[in-house]
């Protein structure tokens, strides 16, 4: 279900004040994070996020078209590692 939109989107207050911080100084700097559950906003679009899977921060560089999704879409959590061997011996 979507967010109302009477509420702004959502986005972490320590991310935002970064993201704020970073603009004003005219910097482009690595943000790591663990909110997935942000929002991407217009004023993100240029910086380099690392978000955070459950093992490990992947730099994501957003851009105009991410804008309205959430962080943790662009940061999988789980990697497919193929399907199981097929092995007719233990069928006998």
């Amino acid at each position: 279900m979507a967010r109302s939109s009477k509420k702004n989107p959502f986005v972490a207050n320590h991310l935002l004040s970064k993201i704020e911080k970073l603009n004003k100084a005219e910097e482009r700097s690595i943000i790591v994070t663990w909110s997935r559950a942000s929002t991407i906003i217009f004023a993100m679009v240029g910086h380099t996020i690392a978000v955070h899977n459950g093992k490990e921060h992947l730099p994501i560089y957003i851009t105009e078209r991410m804008v309205g999704h959430k962080l943790g879409e662009f940061a999988p959590t789980l990697t497919f590692r193929g399907h199981a061997r097929n092995d007719n011996r233990s069928r006998r």
